[in-house]
């Protein structure tokens, strides 16, 4: 019989291997995997209770949200927010910074994506929740403020994310490599699945949405057509595979190859990705895991942000892919 390690038998050899890794880090990944546990369990019934369509509201980047992206932001505000580990909380789904209980006692900050592609939950597409974790610069953490989030990427000490789809799958880094559970409903535990991941150093997959390719720059055309001619040398051409749910596209590309590009466009000048949301923690993952994550130019988890829904354009996945789709968009081919 295949040994079975839950999500806290492999926290607790964590912290013996990785003494960084303590129990306040891990306590803060469990309470995440307790959040998931609540959104996941609405997001397998979503189209027996009203939580399907449209809440009627808009988010502060101006989109519609969906009911199911307001119950999974409150779910983790209200499960994460009570413990008072962390001194300040930020949502996509949030114009400006959360405050939680008891906020003077936590000493650390969360970022979060509550429902990542939810504009697919109504046709049953996988959808997830990103989110990232920073130490706060404050000594004092009940005088924590905005900067105390807009720490670059290179200094959270834990990122991940869960998928909801066939199965739920949570994966996530400290900085010690990447490690994906999967969740046994019947037992309501998260087992050891993935461990040590480590994506392929070249791909088979690309996914853009290419409905944009109108709006696309001339270096991002030449490296889509690049990666669609045939050369069996280089494993050309690739395969398109594109969701349109980021985590989705992402943790296939994670496992099997590929390189996820969502760039700069004419309408959207700077990307329209989330770089503290969604690109800061993929970034930290995918390099742990092996791979590259850049804008085009600079490495992502470089950037200095300067404010809380600031948006980039992301190359992301095998690194011999993203270095090839850095030297189209760099106008070195």
């Amino acid at each position: 019989m295949n040994k079975l390690t839950t999500i806290e038998s492999h926290f607790l050899q964590q912290q013996k291997l990785y003494p960084e890794v303590n129990h306040e880090v891990t306590d803060l990944l469990h309470d995440v995997a307790f959040a998931a546990k609540l959104v996941r369990r609405e997001v397998v019934r979503a189209g027996l209770a009203d939580i399907l369509g449209l809440a009627g509201t808009t988010n502060v980047q101006g989109e519609e949200v969906k009911k199911l992206d307001l119950f999974a932001n409150e779910k983790i505000i209200s499960a994460i927010g009570q413990h008072g580990r962390f001194a300040l909380m930020g949502s996509e789904e949030n114009d400006s910074v959360i405050v939680p209980p008891k906020n003077d006692t936590g000493n650390y900050v969360l970022l979060f994506d509550p429902l990542d592609g939810s504009s697919n939950i109504d046709v049953n597409v996988s959808v997830g929740t990103i989110f990232s974790i920073y130490r706060i610069k404050s000594d004092d953490p009940g005088k924590a403020s905005l900067d105390d989030c807009l720490q670059k990427g290179a200094e959270q000490i834990a990122a991940g994310y869960v998928i909801y789809g066939s199965s739920v799958v949570m994966v996530y880094t400290t900085g010690h490599g990447v490690h994906g559970f999967t969740y046994d409903p019947t037992i309501g535990e998260f087992l050891l699945s993935h461990e040590n991941i480590v994506t392929p150093e070249r791909g088979k997959y690309y996914s853009a949405n290419e409905g944009s390719w109108h709006e696309f720059n001339e270096g991002t055309k030449r490296f889509l057509d690049y990666l669609k001619e045939e050369d069996k040398a280089t494993g050309r051409p690739y395969s398109t595979r594109y969701i349109g749910s980021f985590v989705a596209d992402f943790h296939r590309n994670l496992l099997t190859g590929g390189v996820f590009i969502y760039p700069a466009t004419k309408k959207h000048k700077n990307g329209k990705l989330r770089l503290m949301y969604e690109a800061n923690p993929m970034a930290f993952i995918c390099e742990q895991a092996g791979g590259r994550a850049t804008d085009g130019e600079r490495r992502i988890l470089d950037i200095q942000p300067e404010e809380l829904h600031q948006r980039t354009p992301l190359y992301i996945g095998s690194k011999h892919d993203v270095l090839i789709a850095e030297e189209f968009e760099q106008g070195k081919r």
